[in-house]
């Protein structure tokens, strides 16, 4: 589909250089060992950018500075807690002293290094380390074309990152974009037809088209191509849960442990098919999860655990 849009490609593909970062693997048992992760992920990808340290138009200064954020020795990436908090503005600055391009920003599963900290014992010192390295490159960045960055919780100007107050958020409840978070009823229908297995359709829908993004109904795309597959080569496969034990599940041990009678009065009642009305707080944080009993409904909301039954609107 993005091929087909000629216009939109001759004017944006290959034109910008690209910081890419997933946070998925930032995480440790203590805060030391979680900044090694995120330095060690950084480093790399300025190793990908190798034609800095070589750049005939950067100035011996600036391949320096690249230096720094690539240092290894000992068997360990190498880098000065300032360079550390400063490195993706640096990295951004040194591409566009090089192409002459502002720099595009991506960063995938912003959140899991919080998550992980929360239930670890060093949320605030992640907070703030977090808050740090993301306000240099992303507010008042010359260097900055846009960025996007994404995760399950809804990105918090009230407390996360206090100092961005530019940011254009999409959250599940959006209906901007919400098409484009997995598969519609017609790309389904599309593959299966495809694949001849028609005749497992309401199986297919039974299973994997559990989501609401605003007013789309979106079916998990890991899902759904894993059993395409499986039915492909075997129509009498059973439907598998693909995403079982594919994550620690913290959130929901923490609400079973400490949860009170009637928390899990309706932790029942929600597995038996059932419903919780509450209050959908969107700018809910980890640093929220234990403060009241309404906020844990929240949180399975933003990271899929329920959907949205019905809306009603004081």
């Amino acid at each position: 589909y993005v091929s087909e849009n000629h216009a939109l490609c001759e004017q944006h593909m290959g034109q910008y250089p690209v910081i890419f970062l997933s946070l998925k693997n930032v995480e440790g048992l203590n805060f030391e060992s979680a900044k090694y992760q995120m330095m060690e992920l950084i480093s790399k990808e300025a190793k990908r950018h190798a034609v800095l340290g070589k750049s005939e138009i950067l100035d011996e200064d600036a391949r320096k500075t690249y230096e720094a954020l690539t240092m290894f020795s000992n068997g360990r990436y190498q880098m000065t807690e300032e360079t550390l908090l400063g490195s993706l503005q640096t990295l951004s600055e040194l591409l566009f002293s090089h192409y002459h391009k502002k720099t595009v920003i991506l960063i995938d599963e912003y959140d899991v290094p919080l998550e992980d900290a929360y239930f670890s014992g060093y949320y605030d010192k992640m907070v703030q380390f977090i808050r740090s390295l993301f306000e240099s490159a992303l507010k008042t960045n010359p260097a900055l074309e846009f960025s996007v960055m994404t995760g399950c919780l809804r990105i918090s100007k009230e407390s996360i990152f206090t100092g961005l107050n530019n940011l254009a958020v999409n959250s599940i409840l959006s209906n901007k974009y919400s098409e484009s978070f997995g598969f519609v009823q017609s790309e389904v229908d599309e593959l299966m037809e495809y694949y001849n297995i028609e005749e497992k359709s309401q199986l297919m829908k039974k299973w994997y088209d559990g989501y609401l993004f605003g007013k789309s109904e979106v079916y998990n795309p890991w899902s759904v191509l894993n059993q395409t597959k499986e039915w492909f080569d075997d129509k009498d496969i059973l439907a598998m849960p693909w995403w079982a034990n594919t994550s620690s599940n913290n959130i929901i041990r923490t609400l079973i442990s400490q949860a009170d009678d009637e928390t899990k009065g309706i932790i029942e009642n929600l597995i038996h098919g059932g419903s919780v009305e509450t209050v959908l707080k969107e700018t809910v944080t980890y640093g929220d999860l234990t403060e009241n009993n309404e906020n844990i409904w929240s949180f399975l909301f933003f990271t899929g655990y329920l959907k949205i039954k019905e809306i009603v609107k004081t």
